[in-house]
């Protein structure tokens, strides 16, 4: 009996699936922010915290700021780490 060996060449995200991640974020995050303003913006004649549409809105706005933090974090990581990589120097001493 024998067993097949497999070996992995990439441990890692490629660049452009880091992109792609980077890119979608920033689309769902300018999405939720429309739609927090429309529902700010519908719900703003009774402005008070009793108001849910209008609470929800302001969830929404706030969110579409974590979303978009978050994926530009991703992306200036993955740039960082790509871009320190050291070197190591296995030759003769």
């Amino acid at each position: 009996m024998t067993t097949k060996t497999a070996t992995i060449s990439q441990t890692g995200p490629t660049k452009s699936d880091v992109k792609r991640l980077v890119k979608a974020m920033t689309a769902i995050a300018w999405a939720v922010l429309i739609v927090g303003v429309v529902l700010c913006v519908a719900n703003l004649s009774h402005f008070s915290d009793q108001n849910v549409g209008l609470m929800v809105g302001i969830g929404f706005l706030i969110g579409s700021v974590h979303i978009y933090v978050i994926g530009t974090a991703i992306g200036l990581v993955h740039a960082r780490l790509h871009q320190e990589t050291p070197k190591i120097d296995q030759g003769d001493e």
